[in-house]
């Protein structure tokens, strides 16, 4: 079977041109001059001193990598040039060494490849650009920084002591081994500080995994989280408010932050389809289709009597959901089993792929040690961009793993097509249940934003909302309207989880707008807003 994928075109976005037509008469010239704007006031807040704190938005993150183009283009450095004008002081970031993206260890790339280079547009979708990287992890640079945006950062890593040794990219800018992301912000005694985007991973990585983690709710204890868990509310609202008061400090220092927006509104959740198996495109799905409905034909009794819903057909004409494994499901394998067994056709249903009788127990096994928590998706599963790779292709794996039971290549390639007879494992797709966790927690975590902000007077910026806005009626901007899909939309980066150089100078407007309303500055009023039409929307290969 040929694979299963969108094919992602990069449609330009087009500026709307509006012309401005103005009335005359002989007593009353008018002309097309625009008032002059008033001067740039501060209010009271004092950007002289100005440390940005987050995570990978406030870095600059974009295209699944940090570099130093984006890192130039990152919201804080954007704000600084602003601030400038304001009596803002120098503003330094641990730049990257290259515009590759990535890292080195001692020379090593990661086997892991989670610090690969970046992704580029190679016409027909997002591809990783074919460069080794140029920055070493472990060249720690010197001096003091304004930006510590640290991508992977989670609410309550800002106070863990040695924190650089868990994440490289604190690592090569601690002030030393066993500095905290915190002391070294708040140590430099800020006198405006941004908070953006704390809490964001502390639900991304579940999001991203699949649900593969554990929603910690009630659990106090984050030394015991794993990796792509959800953080406890409460413990997201201890490190918030530490975070708070430490840059507060004694300057009593002004400062804006963000709350966290909804994954569903970011195209790494929301570009591929659930029902992406379509026989109109492509010819080789279509030729099975017949089969495939055999197959299930054999299955789709055992799952009507026990939830109808639970049944799998495929359409020879519509597009078809893809099958996948959902761990909320009774789990009804051995009944599959045992009824398959008991079926006086079960024998004559496998010898059309060639087995004797005799390999009936063993292939009512694998069906439903298989099938016993399958069903087909819904409009309401949200599937990880990186699935869209997957869907249709063998799983080679798998594969090998029937042939080792006694089913030969042929047939065990049959039934280890992922999405179609080899139902998609959990870290592909976030069913329901899962985004209800992330929902719960995104909310609580907002909750906890929203009074610790007014409590202490900071401004805030509703990035929920404008996600929300871009990614249903659009995010007007200039001549353009930003919308948050994969490429074409101009917003979120070719990762679909981060912003493009657009989408953070979108970010500084909206902080500048809050800055304004909260302390009296007047960053909009004076014509000092960013027009992220300037900036780019992706970056070139040839760009190093």
């Amino acid at each position: 079977m040929k694979k299963i994928t969108r094919d992602f075109k990069y449609i330009c976005l087009l500026a709307a041109t509006i012309t401005l037509s103005a009335c005359s008469s002989d007593d009353d010239a008018s002309s097309d001059m625009e008032a002059p704007k008033p001067a740039l006031v501060t209010g009271n807040a004092d950007f002289s001193k100005y440390i940005a704190v987050g995570a990978s938005f406030s870095a600059g993150f974009t295209d699944n990598a940090l570099f130093a183009a984006a890192q130039n283009n990152s919201f804080p450095n954007l704000l600084s040039q602003k601030f400038a004008l304001a009596g803002g002081g120098s503003f330094t970031q641990p730049l990257m060494a290259d515009n590759i993206g990535g890292l080195l260890f001692n020379g090593v790339l990661d086997p892991n490849g989670q610090y690969r280079p970046r992704l580029f547009f190679d016409g027909a979708g997002p591809s990783v650009l074919n460069a080794t990287p140029t920055t070493e992890a472990t060249n720690v640079l010197s001096g003091s920084f304004n930006n510590y945006g640290i991508p992977g950062l989670k609410s309550f890593h800002l106070g863990v002591a040695g924190y650089g040794f868990a994440n490289p990219y604190f690592g090569r800018m601690a002030s030393n081994p066993m500095a905290t992301v915190l002391g070294d912000a708040a140590g430099q005694a800020p006198t405006f500080f941004s908070l953006s985007e704390i809490g964001g991973n502390d639900v991304l990585s579940y999001a991203i995994s699949g649900g593969t983690g554990v929603d910690q709710t009630g659990n106090f204890d984050p030394s015991t989280y794993g990796l792509n868990d959800i953080t406890d509310p409460n413990v997201f609202s201890g490190s918030f408010t530490a975070a708070v008061n430490a840059l507060i400090g004694t300057n009593n220092a002004k400062g804006v932050v963000t709350n966290v927006p909804y994954i569903a509104t970011l195209a790494h959740f929301t570009t591929v389809p659930y029902n992406p198996l379509d026989p109109s495109e492509n010819a080789d799905f279509a030729a099975q289709v017949p089969t495939l409905n055999n197959v299930f034909g054999a299955l789709n009794p055992i799952f009507n009597a026990v939830d109808p819903s639970r049944a799998i057909v495929f359409s020879a004409t519509e597009p078809s959901p893809v099958v996948l494994k959902d761990e909320t499901l009774t789990d009804i394998s051995s009944i599959i089993t045992t009824q398959l067994l008991a079926s006086p056709t079960f024998p004559a249903f496998i010898a059309q792929f060639g087995l004797p009788p005799a390999a009936a127990p063993l292939v009512a096994g694998l069906l439903g040690q298989t099938y016993g928590q399958s069903r087909q998706a819904t409009p309401a599963d949200l599937f990880v961009l990186p699935s869209s790779s997957i869907i249709g292709k063998v799983n080679q794996a798998y594969a090998g793993f029937l042939i080792g039971q006694g089913l030969s290549a042929a047939v065990a390639g049959q039934f280890s097509v992922e999405g179609v007879t080899l139902p998609l494992a959990d870290k592909w797709v976030l069913i329901p249940s899962e985004q209800a966790a992330i929902t719960a927690a995104t909310d609580a975590y907002n909750a906890s934003i929203q009074t610790i902000a007014s409590d202490n007077g900071l401004a805030l910026v509703d990035f929920k909302g404008i996600l929300e806005q871009a990614s249903t009626t659009g995010y007007p901007s200039g001549n353009y309207i930003y919308n948050t899909a994969l490429v074409r939309g101009g917003l979120v980066s070719l990762d679909g989880v981060h912003l493009t150089a657009r989408g953070y100078a979108i970010i500084a407007n909206e902080m500048m707008k809050a800055i304004d309303a909260t302390y009296g500055s007047n960053f909009e009023a004076s014509g000092n807003f960013i027009d992220p039409g300037t900036l780019p929307t992706n970056y070139p290969p040839s760009l190093r």
